[in-house]
């Protein structure tokens, strides 16, 4: 089989919709080798986390030929990458975040769209007038052309039937997963060198995610004014919402109690979280949410927010809360972090869960969806 991917993402985005490119095009490649796997992204560029992908056999990258194509990449991918689809002869084409390119359902290749959430629509303020125009316009239009719809939560596939009027039938939930690293054993002397390297308190809270307003960092920043004994990990990176929160920290003197983290590898990713006394998502809307599942996977207990796609990532025993709430957020963290029958439950729960998250079975399901398109 020839399958091919829109693999902008995997190649440009460091997190979210990158992870999950990276997440799918590598597990399917290991364990169906047998298949041709085209990746088709306006530029080649040098991404570490590509590493373990591009260099097998079975994968065949491709960008832009052309005067045309090279000075107009997003051109390209949206209007003429249908023609270098046909010229390869795929069986199936994936795209892989929200889009597939102009005409490509007059070709004879059955084409897939995975869809992670509609928060633009959802949540309109959170976006530039723009942007949202553009993004919900190339989503219905991959719901509507596409053969079949991936929904990555069951609250997505609810919002695709609600918003883009698509019939129930053509689309499949099959969830996310993440970085098999996050489920590998950590030697003791990694951890400390992690540790170490990065000077962390024997002790700390975290949070990992884009520091955006959808993703209130500003809650835990707020609750953490309360709690003069913990310290807080921050992973990721942010523009002017990072901004107002370094005020917020400065104007509340809670400078000493955070440490702001970025640029790091997938395996001293995987080790902070393993030292982590539980992870904060206080996110008030996602398709999935990744790092949910990574600390799960990490033996790390989780708060984030009750309701929509949270308690399909969180599993019964994670710990769930009104985003806003700050004394809620507080009880949670003091009641977590003091009483440790209910937290070795959370930990030995949700390696459970996540157990149903398996880089296997995902694969499998990929593979069963596309081998029933042809």
């Amino acid at each position: 089989m020839k399958i091919g991917f829109d693999a902008k993402r995997a190649y440009f985005n460091q997190t979210g919709l990158g992870n999950y490119s990276r997440d799918t095009i590598r597990i399917l490649s290991e364990f169906y080798p047998s298949n041709d796997y085209h990746l088709f992204t306006p530029k080649i560029i040098d991404n570490k986390r590509l590493d373990c992908i591009t260099n097998l056999p079975q994968i065949k990258c491709h960008s832009p030929n052309g005067i045309l194509s090279k000075s107009m990449p997003s051109f390209w991918r949206t209007f003429l990458l249908t023609n270098d689809i046909r010229k390869n002869k795929l069986d199936i084409f994936h795209g892989l975040s929200h889009e597939l390119p102009f005409n490509i359902h007059r070709s004879k290749t059955k084409t897939v769209v995975s869809i992670h959430d509609l928060i633009a629509i959802r949540f309109p303020q959170f976006f530039n007038s723009i942007d949202r125009y553009s993004y919900v316009k190339k989503s219905k239009y991959a719901c509507q052309i596409a053969d079949k719809i991936i929904a990555v939560s069951q609250q997505t596939k609810e919002d695709i039937i609600r918003f883009f009027g698509i019939k129930e039938s053509k689309i499949e939930v099959i969830y996310q997963g993440c970085n098999s690293v996050f489920q590998n054993k950590i030697t003791k002397a990694n951890l400390e060198e992690v540790k170490n390297k990065y000077n962390l308190p024997k002790k700390y809270l975290l949070y990992v995610g884009t520091i955006e307003e959808r993703k209130n960092l500003m809650t835990i920043l707020k609750c953490l004014t309360t709690l003069n004994d913990f310290h807080l990990v921050v992973i990721g990176n942010g523009k002017s919402y990072k901004k107002q929160c370094i005020e917020y920290i400065s104007n509340h003197n809670i400078k000493n109690q955070i440490t702001f983290l970025s640029q790091l590898t997938l395996e001293e990713m995987a080790a902070i979280y393993r030292q982590a006394e539980m992870m904060i998502y206080p996110s008030f809307f996602e398709g999935f949410g990744i790092p949910i599942l990574e600390a799960l996977f990490s033996g790390t207990p989780v708060i984030t927010t009750q309701g929509g796609c949270f308690s399909e990532a969180g599993g019964t025993y994670s710990a769930y809360i009104n985003p806003t709430d700050i004394e809620q957020l507080k009880h949670e963290i003091l009641d977590i972090s003091s009483n440790s029958e209910r937290r070795n439950l959370m930990i030995k729960e949700g390696k459970k869960h996540a157990s149903n998250f398996t880089d296997q079975k995902i694969s499998k399901q990929l593979m069963s969806l596309y081998q029933n398109l042809l």
